[in-house]
């Protein structure tokens, strides 16, 4: 199906595109010294920029390559927030969301054409596309600073929103790929498709055992951690979704 091979050619891209983006940026920012946008003086529209780089996360260990899936010791934001990177990153998101809209039409469309309708086929096309757009307004938000105390909380917000929505219509696509399997089994790997369902289960769990140390600054190295693992476990899926459909 034509269906299938464009699903193909998106997911890749929503694996590529992010990947590279974030951990160019990690990479940048231990190579260089960056400047991060601060709070406009009272009265001024004009937004100052603050010396700031990796080292500033690790204290002593300043001269140490860090590696944050492992040690923890940087949050994504800290590291594409600052200038230049969120050069590289914003407009990575955006087309980011731009892939991640279409992967979840093409889905839609894809259900229709096998099966004609599912009760979950509009679940899966409005979280995915919800997903995308709050997506978008992080990317938007992020390396921003208002002197607004409400900010922090709403740019927390709309990132979990985010989590929730794609994994919600993650879970739901599987959900229906399962159903159908009998269907499409000519078309796809059995095998991935499994482990696919096996990695949302496991981001689910995650999501679950994380929320109770999210208000605590105390775990903030386990957040970091458990912030790059998920990232990248959020990509694997589309990764895995382009190793699923058999050309």
């Amino acid at each position: 199906m034509k269906t299938t091979s464009k699903i193909r050619s998106v997911a890749i891209w929503i694996f590529i595109v992010p990947f590279l983006a974030v951990n160019i940026c990690l990479i940048l920012s231990q190579i260089f010294v960056f400047r991060e946008l601060g709070v406009p003086e009272p009265g001024s529209y004009f937004y100052d920029f603050k010396v700031m780089s990796i080292g500033d996360a690790i204290a002593d260990r300043a001269s140490d390559w860090i590696i944050p899936y492992f040690d923890g010791i940087s949050s994504i934001s800290r590291v594409v927030r600052v200038f230049p990177n969120y050069l590289i990153f914003k407009p990575a998101m955006f087309l980011t969301a731009f892939f991640l809209i279409r992967y979840w039409i093409l889905n839609k469309t894809f259900i229709e054409e096998t099966i004609g309708t599912h009760k979950n086929l509009k679940k899966i096309y409005y979280l995915g596309i919800g997903s995308a757009i709050f997506l978008i307004i992080h990317s938007i938000f992020l390396g921003i600073k208002f002197d607004v105390s409400i900010y922090k909380l709403l740019r927390r917000v709309v990132l979990l929103l985010f989590i929730f929505f794609e994994i919600a219509a993650q879970f739901y696509l599987i959900k229906i790929l399962i159903e159908i399997k009998p269907k499409i089994s000519s078309l796809i790997n059995e095998k991935i498709l499994l482990l696919k369902r096996i990695l949302v289960y496991l981001l689910i769990f995650i999501t679950i055992i994380s929320l109770p140390f999210l208000p605590f600054d105390s775990f903030k190295i386990l957040k970091h951690m458990l912030e790059w693992n998920f990232f990248l476990g959020v990509i694997t899926f589309y990764l895995l979704t382009f190793l699923m459909w058999k050309k």
